[in-house]
């Protein structure tokens, strides 16, 4: 097998077993606090997400599923289990576009080249060619409060992919959005994704756009199960998980 860089948030760095898998979680489990008071959000997540997939994991709100993206970035640690990587590169899309409303939209996705140390006017450069890609050109050099939200978390779609990420973990992305903003959202995603070669984890409640991915996966008392696009879709726009 192709050697990969790879790191682990776990208790273990190996190899990936297959060098069309990405990431892969085993075993991953997350508690919050001790004893009698502690509460279990992971019980035992496994996941493989293979090159080029798009995919949906679904849970109602409050069911784990931003705990298990922050693990799966390595943005938090697991009470046990292990997170492999195939690549370092990782883009993170947040449940609130977390923005800084008084930054330019083109500061605000230039902000991920500036903390690695890049110049300023190319990291600017480089925000104002990704904003083009999702439409917003001519609103670059507005203040992220000045945005509509819509607008707001094209942004911040712009922030997660300036760094050129092979993965794109998506908590929420349309979870914030009226009807018709989620659908356009969700099919700048779709595009992105395929003009840029990417694999995508989408973390959702909304079943109708869930459906559009390749595989859905449940998460259901802490752990990741099989679901099959057309048993969960409610048929109706803005449908969620129940």
């Amino acid at each position: 097998m192709t050697q990969h860089t790879q790191f682990a948030s776990g208790v273990a760095t190996q190899a990936l077993p297959s060098a069309t898998v990405v990431l892969e979680s085993r075993g991953l489990k997350k508690t919050y606090g001790r004893g009698e008071k502690s509460i279990s959000v992971l019980a035992d997540a496994n996941l493989s997400l293979r090159q080029g997939e798009m995919v949906a994991i679904v849970a109602p709100s409050g069911a784990g599923k931003s705990t298990l993206l922050h693990l799966l970035a390595a943005l938090d640690t697991p009470t046990s289990g292990t997170v492999y990587f195939a690549t370092k590169a990782i883009g993170f899309l947040w449940q609130r576009h977390q923005l800084l409303p008084d930054f330019t939209a083109a500061e605000n996705v230039a902000m991920p080249l500036l903390v690695r140390g890049e110049n300023f006017a190319s990291a600017l450069g480089m925000a104002r060619k990704w904003l083009a890609e999702v439409g917003l050109e001519n609103r670059a050099d507005h203040r992220a409060g000045e945005l509509s939200g819509g607008e707001q978390q094209r942004v911040a779609i712009a922030r997660a992919l300036v760094t050129g990420p092979s993965v794109l973990l998506a908590d929420e992305p349309t979870g914030d959005l009226d009807e018709q903003n989620a659908g356009a959202v969700f099919e700048l995603l779709e595009r992105l994704h395929r003009t840029h070669k990417l694999t995508s984890l989408i973390a959702t409640h909304n079943l109708s756009l869930a459906a559009r991915c390749d595989r859905i996966l449940a998460l259901e008392h802490g752990v990741l199960r099989t679901r099959e696009a057309a048993a969960t879709a409610s048929g109706t726009p803005g449908g969620e998980a129940s």
